[in-house]
């Protein structure tokens, strides 16, 4: 005879369908209990703020939680500058059972990826449109400025120029927001494309993408920029003609070919007045290319204040390479050896005739003291 049987046949019937309700009831607790004890268990602990209080909702939790991280990698020594990779690969471990399904902004599902302010130091983040842009100029100074701010640990750049605002602005801004690097919750994402600042568009096609973006041009001596750029040509082209038969339309006359780009692209005043069309000056910050040679530390510090980052890139960061006649990166966080910029940087010039290069200097002189007015810096190219 069966159990059940007998235990129903020893006791009403009533009592004995409580019974088993209760037994059903306190199955159903037990499985419910392990459940939430499994899911806590992937949860990560609670954090207080600053003033002591729990985070009030998963988002602050994430930043409160990320700022807890870095204050403790700060206080063991570990914080230089750049991001130590090795020191955080055991915390994004901690966050990979903790994913979760977001939307983007265009309308598209991205799953399994945290919110821009989960804690991740590599591959995790979202990617967003750039608030800061290196616009200019080429043969300024762009690609040194660039992997000196990138030591920053809030900022990310893109490696390679895009080009989206003068050559590739058809292909959209999602296609253009695909090209720049994962940031993380605080972080600054930023390019550079020299090319901008003289392409008429492209203040118009920035200022349509955000009228917030903080703009850097980053300016050299037009004769000496004028110069490098034809060095650079020269070295792609070794049969195009010489400096002097390019810059001038007429050397007899003296007259300058304002139409060949790199005399063009001096006349820093004139593509100035089109930027200013969009963008109030405080927007735009320019930084000299000269003393970025002879001072980077001190630029470096006012792109830091201009973007609003603490200045954590200074004098230690640097020292002078001799050979290439520029300053370098000290050995980075877990490099073998410093970095400096590559063997196309730093060419050496070919000798210009001393009279092409003052009919230069009185050709682009009124344009530079009008530059100087605009952007109330006197960058000394006229001393």
């Amino acid at each position: 005879m069966a159990l059940s049987t007998v235990f129903s046949d020893a006791l009403p019937t009533k009592v004995y369908r409580k019974i088993v309700v209760m037994f059903c009831v306190l199955l159903m607790s037990l499985y419910f209990l392990y459940y939430l004890s499994d899911v806590c268990h992937t949860m990560p602990r609670p954090v207080r703020g600053s003033e002591g209080y729990l985070a009030a909702d998963f988002d602050e939790w994430q930043s409160l939680h990320r700022k807890t991280l870095l204050h403790k990698l700060q206080v063991r020594g570990y914080w230089k500058g750049d991001l130590p990779e090795k020191y955080f690969r055991d915390l994004r471990l901690q966050f990979q059972s903790f994913n979760l399904n977001r939307q983007t902004g265009d309308g598209g599902s991205v799953v399994g990826n945290p919110l821009p302010s989960t804690l991740s130091f590599s591959g995790d983040g979202v990617r967003k449109l750039p608030q800061a842009i290196i616009i200019g100029v080429k043969k300024g100074g762009t690609r040194a400025l660039l992997e000196f701010v990138r030591v920053h640990p809030d900022v990310r750049a893109v490696g390679a120029e895009p080009h989206f605002f003068d050559r590739h602005y058809d292909e959209g801004l999602r296609w253009y927001r695909g090209l720049m690097p994962k940031t993380l919750d605080g972080q600054i994402t930023m390019e550079k494309t020299p090319s901008y600042f003289v392409t008429k568009e492209a203040a118009a096609r920035i200022y349509a993408m955000s009228k917030d973006a903080k703009l850097i041009v980053v300016v050299r001596d037009p004769v000496t920029r004028a110069i490098s750029d034809y060095t650079q040509t020269l070295s792609k082209k070794p049969d195009i003609p010489s400096f002097e038969s390019l810059a001038f339309k007429n050397r007899t006359t003296g007259l300058i070919d304002t139409s060949w780009s790199a005399i063009q692209i001096g006349i820093y005043a004139k593509h100035l007045e089109n930027w200013l069309l969009y963008f109030p000056m405080g927007q735009i910050l320019f930084v000299s290319g000269e003393r970025l040679i002879s001072d980077p530390a001190g630029e470096l510090g006012k792109v830091q204040d201009f973007l609003g980052l603490k200045r954590i890139i200074t004098d230690k960061h640097f020292y002078f390479n001799k050979t290439k006649g520029f300053p370098c990166l000290k050995k980075p966080e877990g490099s073998s050896k410093p970095h400096c910029l590559g063997k196309t940087k730093g060419r050496t010039h070919p000798n210009i005739d001393p009279e092409v290069i003052q009919r230069l200097r009185d050709f682009y002189r009124p344009f530079n003291m009008k530059f100087y007015q605009m952007t109330g810096q006197n960058f000394g190219w006229d001393n």
